[in-house]
């Protein structure tokens, strides 16, 4: 099921907590419709996803795999927000491939998060034969399940693609932040810091609804990121294997 560039698509929400919630609200102020709203009480099904052109799934790091499968089983694109799982990433890869479906992950859906990544990189490349050690603390809601969170992990893979050591890790868990990321680079006389700060889980909400219009709008079967839906205005982009 595609809909037409251009047009506005219909969304199925999967995982109604915190984000399933904000991101309802927000399609209703963006205009996007949703016909279906579905908890873990409901399976998802080709008749529960009601006509959807896309889905948008944040639920649980032990439901999110059976949902985009389920989803592929019955000819909808996915866009999973769900972190914790990315260990089956192969297994669901193959099973998009297989279904000639669509899928789209991200970490973290806030543009400026996807920004961090790229500068991140740039900073160990710079820093990694100065004397420079890293560190991360990431902060959030004591209700997220995942601890290192997933953009923890991405930021930590970014500076290790930049030629940087193993990054440790500390995760907080405290009160109702929607997400803070600070990357330490560390040296005897001074200090380089990075940090992203989400003000309103409203900004992931946000990027979820691109993502999915992104993905509805008949892309070529395969899996992609949050970095294909940005790079796409500047050079197009190409489904990830």
């Amino acid at each position: 099921m595609t809909a037409p560039a251009g047009d506005v698509p219909r969304v199925a929400l999967i995982g109604m907590g915190r984000m399933g919630r904000t991101i309802a609200a927000l399609a209703a102020e963006r205009g996007i419709p949703v016909v279906a709203t579905l908890d873990h009480e409901h399976a998802v099904t080709a008749e529960s996803l009601a006509g959807a052109d896309v889905a948008i799934e944040f639920t649980e790091p032990g439901a999110a795999v059976g949902n985009a499968r389920a989803c592929l089983a019955a000819g909808v694109p996915v866009v999973v927000g769900t972190t914790g799982w990315l260990d089956a990433l192969p297994r669901l890869t193959d099973d998009v491939h297989a279904a000639g479906g669509r899928l789209l992950w991200a970490a973290n859906f806030s543009v400026g998060v996807n920004a961090m990544l790229a500068v991140a990189a740039a900073a160990a490349r710079v820093l990694r034969d100065a004397g420079f050690d890293a560190h991360l603390v990431e902060t959030h809601h004591t209700a997220k399940k995942d601890a290192p969170s997933g953009t923890a992990l991405a930021i930590a893979r970014a500076v290790r693609a930049g030629g940087g050591d193993e990054v440790p890790i500390t995760a907080v868990r405290v009160g109702h932040v929607p997400g803070t990321h600070a990357l330490v680079f560390d040296a005897p006389f001074e200090q380089v810091t990075l940090t992203h700060e989400a003000r309103d889980r409203r900004v992931f909400a946000e990027g979820a609804l691109v993502a999915a219009r992104w993905l509805a709008a008949g892309r070529t079967p395969g899996v992609y990121t949050m970095q294909d839906v940005l790079a796409s205005g500047r050079e197009g982009a190409e489904a990830r294997t």
